[in-house]
């Protein structure tokens, strides 16, 4: 019964993509310079810190840079929410979603977010009210409605296609042919295998005349989840937008770690530790997008407990639902930052 499905959902994927392919269905021009990255399949695909990489090459143009996200998981999705001015943050990470409320806190002073639905409506607004000059679609590979200068793809190495199977049975949102639409792909945790020569090869194949790179992420900062989050309701200060002070980052060092995390994929995130030489006695995974409660909160530190931890370990999309809640064991935030082999071809591709 899935495959039946999934052999529909493919087919009205290909419909509705000719259909904007045909201009039956009309593509927005905002006005700006558009830059979309999205993603061929659900779950995690390390496509928030490109999003904020990219923001901060627009940002260092001197674009006034705003990013357009739909915000998954926020309280009410039927409503624009103005998640960052660019200066200041203006919602909470449930008003907002999380990954927005991540990205307004990785980007003050270089790019205001709104979460909204209608994403051409929300650059219309922000064009208007802001002078917006350089938009970043998050997630928007699928989102035809609005037209776009470069199409970014992320594709994770160490699960490319998802199994190879559409929705619902697999992880595929449309069938892989629709890869010609990209302008760049970008193949994210590129140094968590061995060898990425045979999917460099099929991407190839797949989409002959998209620049590709390589990207990987590397651990920048590791502090207290009380100074994270104190920073997140820190006001800009002064002319240059700089924070008043960045709390400095800590070094776990030989103490065993505990780490939990709600991500799409994250696996990625665990396997970090290993590769930094981080001592992880246990882990625990929940869904992406997870809204933690206080039983959850035990479960954490009850299970650190039992593997002898004596710090745990979280991310930044984590930590912002995290702040109403003590942990009797030290938490730290690992921030994450995308780098990319032969950036300064990846940024001509995007300037």
């Amino acid at each position: 019964m899935l495959s039946l499905f999934s052999s529909l959902y493919g087919k009205v994927a290909d419909v509705r993509n000719r259909l904007y392919d045909r201009g039956i269905f009309e593509s927005h021009d905002l006005g700006a310079r558009v830059i979309s990255i999205g993603n061929i399949t659900t779950g995690g695909t390390g496509k928030t810190p490109l999003v904020a990489y990219v923001a901060n090459i627009l940002a260092e143009r001197g674009e006034k840079v705003c990013i357009l996200t739909r915000g998954y998981g926020r309280k009410d999705p039927q409503n624009r929410v103005l998640v960052s001015d660019g200066e200041n943050i203006l919602a909470t990470a449930i008003e907002s979603g999380d990954e927005p409320f991540e990205l307004a806190n990785r980007l003050r002073s270089k790019a205001m977010v709104i979460a909204d639905a209608d994403r051409v409506a929300a650059a219309e607004w922000a064009k208007r009210k802001f002078g917006v000059t350089a938009f970043v679609l998050d997630d928007g590979f699928q989102h035809r409605k609005a037209k776009r200068n470069v199409d970014i793809v992320c594709i994770d190495a160490t699960n490319p296609f998802g199994g190879g199977k559409m929705l619902p049975s697999g992880r595929l949102r449309e069938p892989l042919h629709n890869l010609l639409r990209a302008d760049v792909i970008v193949i994210t945790r590129g140094d968590l295998v061995e060898d990425i020569s045979d999917l460099k090869f099929e991407i190839s194949n797949l989409a002959p005349d998209a620049a590709v790179f390589v990207a990987k992420n590397k651990i920048v900062r590791v502090v207290r989840l009380e100074e994270f989050n104190a920073e997140t309701q820190r006001p800009q200060s002064g002319e240059t937008g700089e924070k008043e002070s960045r709390a400095e980052t800590v070094t776990i060092g030989s103490r065993p770690a505990f780490a939990f995390c709600g991500l799409g994929n994250p696996e990625n995130f665990f396997k970090l530790f290993l590769r930094n030489n981080i001592t992880v006695n246990g882990q625990l995974a929940f869904r992406d997008h997870y809204v933690y409660s206080r039983k959850d909160i035990e479960k954490i530190k009850n299970e650190a407990r039992d593997a002898g931890a004596e710090v745990l370990l979280t991310t930044t999309k984590d930590a912002v639902k995290l702040s109403n809640f003590k942990f009797e064991i030290p938490c730290f935030v690992v921030e994450i930052e995308t780098e990319i082999e032969n950036s300064d071809g990846f940024e001509v591709l995007i300037w």
